[in-house]
């Protein structure tokens, strides 16, 4: 099932949640998926980023190779860190280039949203508290990630976590392609069976201290050929089964 979260204008001012067929979205209820009666036209509604969350919970340095391109030791552990809810765009969503760096870069990335409050889970049953997975594009400013104390800045400013199209809730996280194109030209192209740790366990990993809320995002890693954006690329990130999500980057602002 293809998940949307939306607002149609002309019935509620209130994001609601739908599954798309087609271009027809039908409205449900979470967590169930059960119809709630209304449908509309896709064309005709606003459509939001497909995740509410509390925080979003990234993996850095996942990929063996990606670690490498940038001079990193594989860690013993996952190496997390935050982004905010301030982040999140969806699908042909434009960015603007911030004016206040000089290296702004693409990481390509599987996402997932959980479907209800996790704490201490096993790796064994990790996986049936996902409601779906996304594509992420985890923008970066490199050049103050490496000059600031935090990477508040360099990951964390307004709208540097564009994720969409939808949310597929059947699909097999282990072994899904990660394809990061800019312009037409691929610059990533890996497996999440490349990934240093799976899906399951970081979810488990992180529910070991840290209470998972429903409607939490978690960016799972990108691959190897992270690199630079300029004002007017267009970046898509597509992930097999999931679909192709769509970002301008715009001027300097």
């Amino acid at each position: 099932m293809k998940l949307v979260r939306f607002i149609a204008e002309s019935f509620s001012p209130i994001p609601m949640w739908g599954s798309l067929e087609g271009d027809t979205v039908y409205g449900i209820s979470l967590p169930t998926l059960g119809r709630t009666g209304q449908n509309w036209r896709r064309s005709s509604l606003k459509m939001l980023p497909p995740a509410a969350p509390t925080k979003i919970v990234c993996v850095g340095r996942n990929y063996v190779a990606h670690a490498a391109e940038l001079g990193n030791e594989v860690l013993s552990e996952p190496g997390l860190f935050l982004k905010a809810p301030n982040t999140l765009v969806p699908t042909n969503s434009t960015v603007a280039y911030p004016a206040w760096s000089e290296n702004f870069q693409f990481e390509g990335e599987l996402a997932l949203v959980l479907k209800r409050q996790v704490k201490k889970i096993t790796p064994e049953k990790a996986l049936e508290t996902v409601l779906g997975y996304t594509c992420a594009l985890d923008l970066t400013a490199r050049d103050k990630q490496k000059s600031d104390l935090q990477w508040f800045r360099a990951k964390g400013s307004d709208g540097f976590l564009p994720i969409g199209p939808h949310l597929e809730t059947v699909l097999d996280p282990s072994n899904v392609q990660v394809t990061t194109r800019v312009n037409g030209v691929t610059k990533q192209d890996s497996s999440t069976a490349q990934m240093i740790y799976n899906v399951p366990f970081i979810i488990s990993y992180v529910s070991q201290f840290m209470t998972l809320e429903s409607g939490d995002v978690i960016i799972t890693g990108t691959p190897e050929g992270v690199g630079p954006l300029e004002p007017g690329d267009k970046v898509e990130v597509e992930v097999s089964g999931i679909g192709v999500l769509e970002t301008m980057i715009g001027p300097k602002a």
